[in-house]
């Protein structure tokens, strides 16, 4: 690095927090603004929403720059763990991925992604129904075979941002609770109003604050717009069945099935719990309809499912971005930053997303878009 900049980051998610303790461990003096850093997580907020399933090496394309930022985040997210665990902090990471494949297209779909793969040198593995019968508890009957993804799997985003926010501040950084109300050029540097009135000046911004973000741009003649796209999920904790004596999972990590996401999570208090999510519906309204249907986790039909009992339940809003490429990277002005707009994948691709704007403040005369 160069020379160490003053950089002010709006929104304390898990794409807000890579970015402030990835710029703080290089030196940088780093302010976090997020109305929630004394209390408890926005309601909606999408990182708390997010069951953290890490979808890279499965992922159905295998060029452009989705592909690079998911490949690049599995890389750094394996090494940001064993650097804050070094430092004493505690990651719940699950290695592991199956796609299970619903009907024959499906089945097809994986049998061609898995040889392309492994023409790559991706260590990935098809598994035919007898294979999936080894599954204790035993997964859908329905399922035609699976595609396992070793290097795939699930991070607890609460752990995370408990983690990378304690680090970043033994670090040095700087919280500030308080809620950003508007941006503006101010004497050569930027400057943001808290809702409390005070600005804050900083010659870097970087916002990282969804729809919200987006709002604090438009004043400034940049046209981002974000919907907000709600996901339910819910944690459950399965009773002893016929056909299962918990609590030993011998699952391979998470399980998609439907394009839903079942996370055992034998980590947690009495070693039965698992997470299922999320929805996906438009705007800003739980569906009773689509919980119950989570519920069901697409009609599986499964016996010790069906006699769980919910532990919690919680929703909260990805920002997609409207006719544009999910997520949003790109240097607006000079010393301005967006970085935000991850949709269903703030988890997966915050350590790539927080290496770009790390790269943008480090050598800011050069491009700034990420394309």
């Amino acid at each position: 690095m160069a020379h160490p900049q003053q950089v002010l980051v709006v929104g304390a998610g898990v794409v807000g927090l890579s970015i402030a303790w990835l710029l703080q461990r290089q030196g940088h003096a780093v302010r976090l603004l997020d109305p929630c850093l004394n209390g408890p997580p926005a309601a909606d907020s999408g990182s708390w929403a997010a069951l953290g399933v890490l979808m890279g090496q499965v992922y159905h394309r295998s060029s452009g720059r989705g592909w690079r930022l998911r490949q690049r985040s599995l890389e750094l997210w394996r090494e940001w763990i064993e650097a804050l665990e070094a430092q004493g902090h505690s990651i719940a990471f699950r290695q592991g991925l199956l796609l299970l494949a619903s009907d024959g297209p499906e089945l097809e779909r994986q049998g061609r992604l898995h040889q392309e793969r492994q023409a790559k040198g991706f260590p990935l593995e098809l598994w035919d129904p007898a294979q999936l019968q080894t599954l204790q508890p035993h997964g859908p009957e329905a399922a035609l075979g699976g595609l396992y993804s070793p290097a795939d799997g699930q991070l607890d985003p609460a752990t995370a941002l408990a983690a990378l926010r304690a680090d970043a501040e033994r670090h040095g950084m700087v919280g500030h609770a308080e809620e950003a109300m508007a941006v503006e050029r101010h004497h050569g540097q930027w400057r943001v109003q808290c809702r409390g009135g005070e600005w804050l000046e900083s010659p870097w911004v970087v916002l990282s604050a969804g729809a919200r973000g987006a709002a604090l741009v438009e004043p400034l003649g940049h046209a981002l717009p974000m919907e907000p796209v709600l996901g339910q999920a819910l944690e459950l904790e399965l009773a002893d069945q016929p056909d299962w004596q918990g609590p030993n999972w011998q699952w391979p990590g998470a399980v998609v099935w439907k394009g839903v996401n079942l996370v055992p999570r034998p980590d947690l208090p009495g070693g039965r719990r698992l997470w299922l999510g999320a929805t996906l519906e438009p705007g800003s309204h739980a569906s009773p309809e689509a919980l119950a249907a989570l519920r069901r986790w697409g009609n599986a039909d499964l016996g010790w499912l069906h006699g769980a009992r919910v532990v919690r339940q919680w929703q909260g809003h990805r920002p997609r971005p409207n006719q544009r490429p999910a997520p949003l990277l790109e240097q607006l002005e000079p010393g301005l930053i967006m970085a935000s707009g991850h949709y269903r994948n703030g988890v997966l691709l915050a350590p790539a997303s927080a290496e770009w704007v790390a790269e943008v403040i480090s050598k800011p005369a050069e491009t700034s878009d990420h394309s």
